[in-house]
């Protein structure tokens, strides 16, 4: 049986988005690989500080970049997202889904992916999952679903955007690439994005086959994930035998940001698209992940800084 264990917190770790010298921080980077090990030991995940008032740059990148070769996932606070918006954009999904089936069934999802997920239609393991996942869906597009809807959606997704640029340009730090690596016009400068809100409920039973959401890994670049309180997201430590799954606990005023598919692959593996998965614990759940992937023109081919002639 497969063993579940909950994440610690770690020592918040500060990165300055206002500092003009941001090649300081790239230079701390390096030592990212002297702590792996100790730090994995812990099994401590890493609190990224975004942040233009900060006093020390101390550990900033080093620790992102642990994170990125281990498992892809890590915390992001002092982002610049408000919790009054952040509430907005929760109360009008907890509005959506407490709507009766017939009226979300109206806006179903469309052939461009967007619109309402009703429970049981989506199945992202399917070997292991005897029905689709426990969760319900709307996929955003920004239509007046509700009074005030595409006001705070419109809001919000541009908030979250704006953080998801900034963690890009600490990653091409930490690659050694230019700070503004991925911020051309064909890159993220005209990204793809999709915007999810997710409910989940039921009690969750593995040994049944039965998730709130199956383990999947993300297949865009990133995902920036803003959660409620209620325990349930979990992550796949497959180095270790027999396989361990983590609780991810929720951090107020924290988003959990994880690696996707595409940066792997763009990264010749060096960081990681982890897998993950949610259980329900017979409480009502509720998320906003935004995923977000390159422009459709981007080509993706190996970063010049992560081939070597012992990895090509």
């Amino acid at each position: 049986m497969e063993e579940a264990s909950t994440i610690k917190d770690s020592s918040l770790t500060c990165i300055d988005l206002a500092n003009s010298n941001l090649h300081q921080s790239a230079v701390l980077l390096k030592q990212a690989c002297l702590y792996f090990f100790l730090l994995y030991i812990k099994d401590d995940y890493d609190v990224i500080i975004i942040t233009n008032y900060v006093e020390t740059l101390n550990g900033s990148l080093l620790f992102l970049f642990q994170a990125c070769l281990d498992s892809g996932f890590f915390y992001v606070i002092n982002h610049g997202i408000s919790e009054e918006l952040k509430e907005e954009a929760f109360g009008q999904s907890k509005k959506f889904f407490a709507l009766p089936l017939e009226e979300k069934m109206k806006v179903l999802r469309n052939a461009m992916n967007r619109g309402y997920s009703p429970f049981l239609d989506q199945m992202l393991d399917p070997e292991n999952q005897v029905h689709g996942d426990y969760k319900e869906s709307f996929f955003i597009g920004f239509e007046d679903v509700l009074p005030g809807w595409r006001e705070t959606m419109e809001k919000y997704h541009q908030e979250a955007l704006r953080v998801c640029k900034a963690i890009a340009r600490i990653l091409a730090l930490a690659l050694n690439l230019d700070a503004d690596y991925f911020d051309t016009p064909s890159i993220l400068g005209n990204p793809s994005t999709v915007m999810r809100l997710a409910h989940y409920e039921g009690m969750s039973d593995p040994s049944e086959g039965i998730y709130g959401c199956g383990a999947h890994s993300d297949f865009g670049m990133m995902t920036l994930l803003a959660t409620d309180s209620v325990m349930g997201l979990q992550v796949l430590h497959s180095d270790v035998k027999p396989r361990k799954w983590e609780y991810v606990p929720s951090i107020k005023g924290a988003y959990i940001v994880n690696l996707g598919d595409l940066l792997e692959r763009w990264t010749n593996g060096i960081f990681k698209s982890t897998l993950h998965r949610v259980l329900g614990n017979g409480q009502d759940r509720y998320s906003i992940p935004l995923f977000v992937q390159p422009s459709d023109d981007c080509l993706v081919k190996c970063l010049p800084t992560c081939q070597s002639e012992d990895n090509y």
